[in-house]
């Protein structure tokens, strides 16, 4: 990885959830040790057979319909991305606001894909428990 692509690369864990750098690709999240291998399976078993390997979560999020199988398994596992909006302030100086949301809230928001360029995910949040709830 190079170092100047490491700011949304990264993968965090608490006792309840797992963050994920929206940056990383699917292959190098399936490359990485820190990601739960129930994680890799799920993203071996559903996400990558509509995917190619090297897109991230970025990119496919924006792009993703409510009948793939990728969106049902990102709801299925209760998946939330944290998106910054460029925002004009009081002071007329551009700024970002954070918000996380879900993946039906992305895929039915028609502005959002219009304004994809604009908005940066910064990065996806699943639970563990609805990780281990998933079946393979």
């Amino acid at each position: 990885m190079t170092e100047e692509n490491r700011d949304f690369k990264y993968v965090m864990q608490d006792v309840s959830k797992v963050y994920i750098g929206a940056k990383y690709t699917y292959q190098e999240m399936m490359d990485t040790d820190e990601i739960p291998f129930k994680l890799k399976a799920i993203l071996s078993h559903y996400i990558l057979k509509e995917v190619a390997g090297d897109t991230t979560p970025e990119n496919h999020i924006f792009y993703i319909k409510d009948t793939d199988l990728s969106y049902l398994v990102y709801k299925q596992m209760k998946a939330r991305f944290k998106l910054d909006f460029p925002v004009r302030s009081p002071k007329g100086t551009w700024q970002y606001r954070s918000e996380y949301h879900t993946i039906e809230e992305i895929a039915g928001n028609a502005a959002w894909k219009e304004k994809q360029d604009e908005i940066v995910v910064e990065e996806m949040v699943l639970t563990k428990l609805h990780i281990m709830m998933m079946s393979l």
